[in-house]
Order: structure tokens, then C-alpha cells, then sequence
């Protein structure tokens, strides 16, 4: 990794800005309902307080507009980052301007400053120089510890860095990359790539990188039944991405011979989308035509836990099913535990994958969970993502 960290420099008194990911979840009262994203940028803030730096903070949350709206405030965060780091964390007005340059003045060392959310301004988004120059304005070292947003050439992750001397990764940071570049660079084979979620569309990309790569490709979830039908199968009214079918087509000649290719043989079915409707287990040609599939059966659990079971390097990304329902989370569960159990080195990315190994309890067996969704299938379609790119120094 061409990007040096933040245990690699000189701390002491300097003033660091450090890129956080703090778009939590927050209910109709404005209370945090999940603060995983907060926790998991602990260790990074302690080595900095520890060090004697000064900790600008700056995040994003929510969808602003650009606009100042209270609803999507830093301030539950800083109250909660406080409670974590057991010390007082100032929250900002704002993330630039007179006031937020007085209150960086008078900090001292270990002191800790959260901006108000950078998507206040419109010009974080478009990646503004003016703006970039404003936010490098406040600080002498840059820390990027947001892979959540790393995909995205905004100001405060890409923009800002070209007016800084010193940019460097936090610890999430870090271990994001090596983790993800363990699944592309020399994987250990067996390699088994597990695909669910809505569409074909969203991993086209990571589809086409992995197939070099894996020695199993596992589909399930809604995009599974776009292949079954380009295989022919009739599959009801279950999601099928009609535009997608000869790209279907195309791949599974293309895995031919390189890569074991599982799709579902076995489905939970329901009359519709309904936890009171009828449900029954079907097989890949007994699909009733009014029906909709909902679930990986039990024949598809084995089958898919049985290739889990002897890989070295399992990638997750997209459930399997309607999780969130209970009627049709088991095949999504049963392949979680299926991944925990295995000894496989894993990776987990995409909020609802993420979502089920916590909900079936197993997310302490899970060798790495990525904190970006977006991010971890851009850096697993092979792209270069903006905000680690920036952090790249001869």
C-alpha cells in the first residue's frame, strides 16, 4: 500500500482533520439507532487524543440538499462520541467559515472538534476548490478514515487533499484496503463468491472483476431469477431485470469451464409479498406462474453451504431473500452461519449483508465487515476509488 498511516507521523500539537464516517441511522426523535459506524472510528481518535493532536472532525449524514436542516445535525453524534471517548466533544456551527477558525484557534492538544455536517454546503459534493481550500485551511495533517465514502471525489475527501502536504489513512482505513485487496490480489483458492440482492445491474461490474478471480460464484436474492430465466425457467412474478436477460446469457457461457456457477434449485414461494399469504417450497421448474419467490429452499442451502464449507476466501455482498421478513430470512441466516462457521478468511460488505450476520449473531466470526456498501463493490469491480487514491504519495 503506497498510502502511509496515521501511526506514521508526528501528532504532537498539529492540528488533524480527520474524515469520519458518522452516517448513522437516527429514528423520528433524532436518537442514534445504530452507532457501529461511531465505534468503529474509535481506535483511530484515541491515537490521535493520545498523541497529543488537536482532532477536527468531519462527517456527512443523511441527504441535506446542500441546505442546513437540524434533522440531519452532528449533534446526537457528538453527544454519543462523547459518552465513547469519556471527554468533551465541541460540535461546530458549521464545518467552515469565522467561527469554526476561532474555535480551531483556541484548541488545545487532545482537544476534540466535530463540524457540522460537510452536505450543509453544496459545494462539498461538487467537490468546490474554494470549499476544499477552506476545509484544508483548518488543519496541518489530513486523516481519511471514511471508506464508507471513499467511492465518492467530494471535497473533503479528495478536494481538500490537494492543499495539504501531509495526507494519510486511519486505521479503518487501512484495514478496509488490505482486506478488500486480499479478495483481488492472490486470494487463497478455494475462493467462493457469494452474490445476492435485488439486481444484476448493481454487481455487473464486480461480476465481470470476480470471474478471473473465484473458483465458485454463488447467486441468490431477486437477481437470481433474471439467469433462471434467461436459462428458460418460468419464474413467476419474481423480480427479472428484462434488459438484463442476454447479459445473463452471456456470462453463464463465459463462467463455462472457469468458474463453478450456482444458481437457486430450490425456492420459498408465496402468492405475493404478504406474511399471511401461502408459502411452499418449489423447485426451479414447479415456480407457479402467479407466484413470486422470496427465499433460497433448503436443497439451495446445502448446496451453497456445502462450497462455503471447504473455501478459503469467501466475498458476501447481497442477501439471499427478503430477510427482513421472517417468513423468508432463513436461507439468508443459514448462509451467514454458513460463513461464520466456515474458516475461510471473509468479507462481508453492503448494508443488508451486514445487517443479517448481526441479526443471526455472527458477526464476531466474520474475518472483516466493510463499513461501505457503495465503496467495497466499486474497490471489488477493480475501480479506483477517489478518496484512497488521494491518499496515494510518491
Amino acid at each position: 500500500m503506497s498510502i502511509r498511516t496515521v501511526d506514521q507521523i508526528d501528532l504532537k500539537g498539529k492540528r488533524i482533520f480527520i474524515r469520519v464516517d458518522f452516517n448513522v441511522p437516527l429514528d423520528e426523535k433524532n436518537e442514534i439507532t445504530d452507532d457501529t459506524r461511531i465505534t468503529l472510528s474509535i481506535p483511530t481518535l484515541r491515537f490521535v487524543i493520545e498523541a497529543g493532536g488537536k482532532a477536527i472532525l468531519a462527517s456527512h449524514l443523511g441527504r441535506p440538499k446542500g441546505k442546513r436542516d437540524p434533522k440531519y445535525s452532528l449533534s446526537p453524534v457528538a453527544k454519543r462520541l462523547s459518552q465513547l471517548l469519556g471527554q468533551k466533544v465541541t460540535l461546530a456551527n458549521d464545518c467552515i467559515g469565522e467561527e469554526v477558525q476561532k474555535l480551531v484557534e483556541k484548541m488545545g492538544e487532545r482537544d476534540v472538534l466535530l463540524l457540522e455536517n460537510l452536505r450543509f454546503h453544496p459545494e462539498e459534493e461538487k467537490n468546490d476548490e474554494t470549499f476544499s481550500k477552506a476545509l484544508a485551511s483548518l488543519c496541518e495533517i489530513y486523516v481519511n478514515d471514511a471508506f464508507g465514502a471513499a467511492h465518492r471525489a467530494h471535497a473533503s475527501t479528495e478536494g481538500m487533499t490537494r492543499y495539504l502536504k501531509t495526507v494519510v489513512a486511519g486505521f479503518l482505513m487501512k484495514e478496509e484496503i488490505e482486506s478488500l485487496e486480499k479478495a483481488l490480489v492472490n486470494p487463497q483458492k478455494p475462493y467462493v463468491a457469494i452474490l445476492g440482492g435485488a439486481k444484476i445491474s448493481d454487481k455487473i461490474g464486480v461480476i465481470q472483476n470476480l470471474l478471473d478471480k473465484v473458483t465458485t460464484l454463488l447467486i441468490g436474492g431477486g437477481m437470481a431469477y433474471t439467469f433462471l430465466k434467461a436459462k428458460g425457467f418460468e419464474v413467476g412474478k419474481s423480480l427479472v431485470e428484462e434488459n438484463q436477460l442476454g447479459f445473463s446469457m452471456d456470462l453463464l457461457e463465459r463462467a463455462k469451464g472457469r468458474v463453478k456457477f450456482l444458481l437457486p434449485s430450490d425456492h420459498i414461494a408465496a402468492e405475493r409479498i404478504d406474511l399471511q399469504a401461502e408459502k411452499r417450497i418449489v423447485k426451479n421448474d414447479e415456480i407457479p406462474s402467479g407466484w413470486v419467490c422470496l427465499d433460497i429452499g433448503p436443497e439451495t442451502v446445502r448446496a451453497f453451504s456445502e462450497e462455503i464449507k471447504g473455501a478459503k476466501t469467501i466475498v458476501w455482498n447481497g442477501p439471499m431473500g427478503v430477510f427482513e421478513m421472517e417468513p423468508f430470512s432463513q436461507g439468508t441466516f443459514a448462509i451467514a452461519r454458513a460463513v461464520a462457521n466456515s474458516s475461510a478468511f471473509s468479507i462481508v460488505g453492503g448494508g443488508d449483508s451486514v445487517a443479517a450476520v448481526n441479526k443471526a449473531g455472527v458477526a464476531d466470526r466474520i474475518s472483516h465487515i466493510s463499513t461501505g456498501g457503495g465503496a467495497s463493490l466499486e474497490f471489488l469491480e477493480g475501480k479506483k476509488l477517489p478518496g484512497i487514491e488521494a491518499l496515494r504519495r510518491d
